[in-house]
């Protein structure tokens, strides 16, 4: 009887050994680097970048007068270099370290950010996630600028540019992603409904109102220069948005799959929308018009992407397309704002729809690590989005509004009348996208030649 006691005893404990083991090696391979899940990142984020140049800036770019087609170009691709320098040194840390209200400074110049897991992906290594998020605060950034294209102060614009991402942007990120409490609540926003397009989209609302109107405007009319750039243009921010939003999945798999499907079709009932509107409203449906309504669509499915199904894609990109055809047809005449490229029209409301539809359309059935929406029996959820929603405009409107009238006590914030009617290219950079040889613009090309 010993002998069989002692012989269970030592196989109890000999299965619990290689239980613990067996476990220890589950957890192990759960966190291993995956090949696919790091090419899918590493994809997306180059995607990412693609949006905001060439993508955003010929997208924009098209939409201006030709005279000032480089500074706007000039504005995405300079804050491809600003922002990255500063989600570097502290963006990343304001954003994704632990801390209260905003990040701590643990990842000051990516300190402890290397080739092991990242804390929020652990199939990618946290160089990989952290790259990704950057070229997220780099497009939302660039998005403002639409709104006072064609007349502000480039050192306005870089001095803003670097604030704003700092005391606006870092924070709400951190709030929503970076465990701070909109997350905390349950507040959904799978890749930046909130955190990019409604923090854009409300501080260009704020920033158009204070940086004033163009000289002539509402009078003069300020048509595109180039629609075919501004196509291309958005043909581009389409494509770089499967990274947008399908890598928000960070993983490469079925939810990343599902994020790509309904970022697609929402972007093309929207599209589809827009045009009928306009061709029932305007008589002629636009190149202008369809390819706004697209680009809204993709803002509408953003926060959403990963949490809801495709039909209720479509019914987001049905209801986007009403919401931002008023708000950039019937709002903008009716205020009286200069938003000169429909920023907040297309981002801003875009957006707050997007990130309250997801409270009517979210269900555990695609995402379980999400959750029900009002319309699966969990009124709950409206109420986090409308937290979060209201989060975000607020900080948005006392942060843009801070920091443009903080700078404006020391200095102007537009150009000269005379600087704007001869352009911004030749004013402020000493160059013309479309100089013939021979026109006496002199450029750094030609010097140095």
């Amino acid at each position: 009887m010993t002998m069989i006691v002692k012989k269970t005893v030592v196989t109890v404990l000999a299965v619990g050994v290689l239980s613990c083991l067996g476990a220890v090696a589950a957890r192990a391979q759960d966190t291993e680097l995956s090949a696919g899940d790091t090419a899918w990142i590493l994809t997306s984020a180059a995607l990412v970048m693609l949006m905001t140049a060439p993508g955003l800036a010929l997208f924009y770019g098209g939409l201006v007068s030709q005279r000032n087609m480089l500074s706007t170009l000039m504005h995405s691709f300079f804050l491809l270099c600003v922002i990255s320098v500063q989600w570097v040194i502290f963006g990343y840390s304001l954003s994704f370290a632990p801390g209260g209200l905003v990040g701590g400074l643990d990842h000051l110049f990516f300190r402890g950010v290397g080739q092991e897991g990242a804390p929020l992906a652990g199939t990618v290594p946290h160089l990989a996630f952290a790259m990704f998020q950057g070229m997220f605060a780099i497009i939302t950034v660039a998005l403002i600028t639409g709104a006072f294209a064609e007349r502000i102060k480039f050192s306005v614009f870089v001095i803003f540019s670097l604030l704003w991402a700092t005391i606006v942007y870092d924070p709400l990120c951190h709030w929503v992603w970076g465990g701070g409490w909109l997350g905390a609540m349950g507040t959904l926003d799978f890749a930046g409904g909130t955190v990019v397009h409604i923090s854009s989209g409300v501080s260009a609302l704020v920033a158009a109102i204070m940086v004033g109107r163009r000289a002539g405007y509402p009078r003069r009319l300020f048509p595109p220069h180039s629609l075919t750039l501004t196509l291309v243009g958005g043909s581009l921010l389409w494509f770089g948005w499967f990274g947008f939003n399908g890598g928000s999945a960070l993983a490469s798999d079925g939810l990343a799959a599902q994020a790509f499907v309904t970022t697609h079709i929402c972007a093309a009932t929207t599209g589809l929308c827009w045009a009928l509107i306009e061709w029932v409203h305007r008589k002629k449906p636009t190149v202008l018009g369809a390819v706004t309504g697209a680009v809204a669509g993709l803002v509408a499915i953003t926060p959403a992407a990963g949490f809801v199904t495709v039909p209720s894609a479509m019914a987001i990109g049905l209801g986007c397309a009403a919401v931002c055809y008023i708000g950039v047809n019937t709002l903008k005449p009716r205020f009286g704002y200069d938003d000169s490229l429909d920023v907040f029209g297309v981002h801003g409301l875009g957006g707050t729809w997007g990130a309250l539809a997801t409270g009517l359309f979210a269900t555990t059935s695609v995402n379980a690590a999400g959750s029900d929406g009002l319309l699966y029996g969990n009124p709950g959820q409206l109420w986090a989005q409308l937290v979060g929603v209201a989060a975000g405009w607020g900080l948005a409107i006392v942060g843009t509004a801070a920091i443009l009238g903080g700078i404006r006590l020391f200095t102007s914030l537009r150009v000269t009348e005379e600087e704007e009617v001869t352009g911004l290219d030749l004013a402020l950079h000493g160059e013309a996208a479309y100089s013939p040889l021979g026109s006496g613009v002199e450029t750094q090309a030609h010097r140095s030649s």
